[in-house]
């Protein structure tokens, strides 16, 4: 499981995913239904990415996203 504090590891654990699974940004652009500059804004952190579009993609890759209580 990966902790993702920030917008920056979100879209490190994407990009790292997409790379495994042999991906272009374009192909998960396509298959997610967002446009190409999204997933690049994405995979760099960009902190104002839109969160529905953000968690299309994250469950293209077929990840899954938790929230738990801190402490």
């Amino acid at each position: 499981m990966i902790e993702i504090a920030d917008s920056r590891d979100l879209g490190e654990a994407v990009r790292r995913e997409r790379r495994a699974q042999g991906l272009t940004q374009t192909n998960l652009a396509d298959l997610s239904g967002v446009s190409l500059s999204f997933v690049l804004g994405l995979e760099h952190g960009k902190a104002t990415a839109e969160l529905g579009k953000a968690l299309r993609v994250v469950q293209t890759l077929g990840m899954d996203v938790f929230c738990q209580r801190r402490g």
